[in-house]
């Protein structure tokens, strides 16, 4: 029904803001983290939206990014994941935070997300592994002329993302930090593991 609202950013709170368009107020859902990006009360904001109704539940759920809505629709789909639970998940972790967790397996950091347990989490991946690929995690560097990492060597990325987590990086970051090595059909694993271990360094 709303692909988005634009309008004054009137009132913040922890996982809600209202915003006036037109003299209406709209209250809208939020992921926690989004506060800390709004722009102060008074300002112009945009959000993207996702409009629930179920019985007698209307409520609007909001995000900056089309991505995030994007992500959130899909945790959606996930059997046994409501709105709140998409929400807390997207609260405590980045829509390219969950990629990687999801691309790696990694259930332990999705289930660090308020209400979602070890099977839900596992569930998650299961369900999206399929739906999300680092080509949309990466696609911004794509449409600003920065190339992709070459993954034609998926050997030695493999190995690279491996040998991080026997070192104690979790899957996650490993498939994080080693997804940002630019990597050719001649790069070997110690290449990609310096590369790595180098942009870990600085994080």
């Amino acid at each position: 029904m709303y692909a988005y609202i634009k309008g004054t950013l009137e009132e913040i709170q922890q996982g809600k803001i209202v915003i006036d368009n037109n003299g209406i107020g709209y209250n809208i859902l939020v992921p926690a983290r989004v506060t800390s990006s709004l722009p102060a009360a008074g300002k112009q904001v945009k959000v993207y939206t996702y409009l629930h109704v179920k019985e007698d539940v209307f409520a609007l759920f909001g995000f900056l990014a089309k991505d995030d809505l994007t992500v959130f629709r899909l945790l959606l789909g996930v059997n046994g994941v409501g709105p709140k639970g998409a929400l807390a998940v997207l609260s405590a972790m980045t829509t390219d935070e969950l990629r990687f967790a999801v691309l790696a397996g990694d259930s332990k950091a999705i289930a660090k997300s308020p209400g979602i347990g070890a099977k839900m989490a596992q569930r998650i991946i299961l369900e999206l592994q399929d739906k999300l690929n680092l080509t949309d995690v990466l696609g911004e560097k794509e449409d600003i002329g920065v190339p992709l990492p070459e993954t034609g060597n998926k050997t030695a990325r493999d190995e690279a993302v491996q040998a991080l987590v026997a070192l104690g990086y979790s899957s996650s970051e490993a498939l994080s930090v080693v997804s940002k090595v630019e990597i050719t059909a001649d790069t070997d694993v110690e290449a990609i593991l310096k590369a790595a271990l180098k942009q870990m360094a600085f994080m």
